[in-house]
């Protein structure tokens, strides 16, 4: 049953715009399972992975809650690999990355024995989990397997509470949402997600298994393109305010300016990150953040003292 399963060598791989099967070997530690719950903001599905080449293995993300065509290709992976998952490590809080905890420790036949990680939260309350208790990660931590070595990094800003994990076999890295195989991702704090970038660019990874979108091949490429792209976009975004010096603008405003080019059902996801922008100017000074007419935050541009 195992040759039904799409073989892939990332090395010679197209496009990131490529179709992701609903099953890809990747190597002989690694199956990619693809969580069938596509959207705008989860491209083709959340990549969910089958880590290790022995007997009982690493499980990465789990997808939505309630996907059966997803559990179902679990399942299949598992009987025909005749493998357990001994570990279920979800990469943060969002729902298509631990919603299907439940639904995989229902069908699995060792659910009293399998473990599932994240790590803590430092903004809310934990998601809940009905059949499991959740195990706290650290950064640091080490998960061995056979054949495959896993090292959690903290890479908060995206979430608070958001990890990556590095195969130190190969040095090939899981950035789940702070990197994706193509487009840009949300954050919650622009400050520590910059942080976070230049942390994973550290561990030099051999390759990016992302949590959506297709293997990154060129990771140390991908991560400048994304440092510089939220650098470009925070000069964009100043810009406006410098060209109309006197003028207010909320988020809306900016992304009509700035992200012309993107498709109007991103916006709202646009607004969000302008806004972690505009927060960030503010506290530079460079920006004042204000009250409209309607009430609403809105920012107006603040002029430099002059010279004494």
């Amino acid at each position: 049953m195992l040759q039904q399963y799409t073989s892939l060598d990332h090395r010679n791989h197209p496009s990131n715009m490529a179709t992701i099967p609903p099953v890809t070997r990747i190597s002989s530690r690694l199956i990619r399972i693809l969580g069938c719950n596509p959207s705008p903001m989860t491209l083709q599905g959340t990549n969910t992975y089958l880590i290790g080449s022995g007997p009982r293995r690493i499980l990465l993300d789990t997808g939505d809650a309630n996907v059966k065509e997803y559990i179902g290709h679990l399942k299949t992976v598992l009987m025909d690999e005749r493998v357990l998952i001994n570990d279920i490590i979800v990469s943060h809080w969002h729902h298509d990355h631990v919603g299907g905890v439940d639904d995989i420790l229902e069908v699995i036949e060792n659910k009293d024995s399998c473990n599932v990680w994240k790590f803590p939260r430092t903004d809310a309350p934990e998601p809940e989990v009905r059949n499991a208790k959740l195990k706290n990660l650290k950064n640091g931590q080490i998960f061995t397997i056979e054949g495959a070595t896993l090292k959690v990094v903290h890479t908060p800003g995206h979430t608070t509470d958001h990890i990556v994990l590095v195969m130190q076999e190969d040095n090939s890295l899981f950035s789940a949402d702070c990197i994706l195989g193509e487009g840009t991702t949300v954050f919650e704090d622009l400050y520590l997600y910059m942080k976070s970038l230049e942390t994973i660019r550290s561990e030099k990874p051999s390759v990016i298994y992302p949590g959506h979108g297709n293997i990154i091949d060129d990771p140390t490429e991908r991560i400048t393109e994304y440092i510089n792209h939220r650098n470009h976009r925070e000069k964009q975004i100043f810009a406006v305010f410098e060209e109309h010096p006197d003028k207010q603008y909320n988020e809306m405003d900016i992304v009509r300016t700035v992200y012309k080019e993107t498709p109007e059902q991103l916006w709202p996801a646009a607004a969000y990150n302008v806004n972690h922008h505009l927060k960030k100017l503010t506290t530079e000074g460079k920006l004042l953040e204000c009250v409209d007419n309607e009430g609403g935050n809105c920012w107006k541009f603040v002029s430099a003292s002059p010279s004494l």
